[in-house]
């Protein structure tokens, strides 16, 4: 049984990971105003909108979190989501959102570093897990 739950640890992480990104990349790209009152004051000075920010980082967050929940690009997915998150995390400061997105960011940095798990689509294109 240990063997088992082992086994099914790293996809069971993976997954989770993956549908936590999901819905922070759905919730921005369907109601960007919301999210307005988390862009640092500096990005008001970009070439680009702050909404046209948000939408950005909806689409990177759907888009990467679709991978990563098929196990597509698994370490390379994971690793730029978890910098992503570390970034985030950097951004919003000491606090209870900072303290959240640091452990985003760890587990999501222990799915690049679990690699290729048996259920990841990668399987179909490395020979190894």
């Amino acid at each position: 049984m240990d063997t088992k739950l082992k086994q099914i640890a790293p996809i069971l992480l993976r997954i989770t990971m993956s549908l936590i990104v999901l819905w922070f990349g759905y919730a921005q790209v369907t109601n960007p105003s919301t999210w307005l009152g988390f862009l640092p004051s500096w990005t008001k000075s970009l070439p680009i909108t702050q909404l046209d920010l948000i939408y950005f980082n909806g689409v990177f967050e759907i888009v990467f979190g679709i991978f990563l929940l098929m196990g597509f690009y698994t370490r390379f997915v994971a690793l730029a989501l978890a910098l992503h998150l570390f970034d985030i995390a950097y951004t919003v400061g000491y606090g209870a959102l900072g303290v959240r997105d640091i452990g985003l960011a760890v587990s999501t940095l222990v799915v690049c570093f679990n690699g290729i798990d048996s259920a990841c689509l990668d399987k179909i294109f490395v020979n190894k897990v």
